[in-house]
């Protein structure tokens, strides 16, 4: 079978997509920051078994690619708050969708 030029791109996009988004955690803390803005520890709290290295790891995957945004507050300690850019924002309605199927065909769903 022949993958159409349509087709192809579409395998591509997808792929960069999750290159974006790879990785244990990145659908979580996308999902927390879509929330609204978080520091670093009330992320840490939210996902339980996060350790320090794999969440900053996140954060700084998510920075470099223009995902989200650091912002750094002047206080004593400093204050580091992290939140979503325009791409990151764009990703919200995947993440509706997730929630939807997760909902409809997840383990602890009766529609199966």
């Amino acid at each position: 079978m022949d993958i159409s030029k349509e087709d192809e791109q579409c395998l591509i996009s997808i792929r960069e997509a999750l290159e974006v988004v790879r990785g244990k955690w990145a659908i979580l803390v996308l999902t927390l920051l879509s929330l609204g803005p978080q520091r670093f520890n009330q992320m840490r709290r939210h996902l339980d078994n996060v350790s320090i290295k794999s969440l900053t790891d996140v954060l700084r995957h998510f920075e470099q690619h223009g995902v989200i945004n650091r912002q750094v507050f002047p206080t004593s300690p400093v204050t580091v708050e992290y939140s979503l850019t325009d791409k990151g924002r764009a990703y919200i309605p995947v993440l509706r969708e997730m929630r939807i199927w997760g909902e409809t065909w997840g383990g602890t769903s009766e529609a199966r």
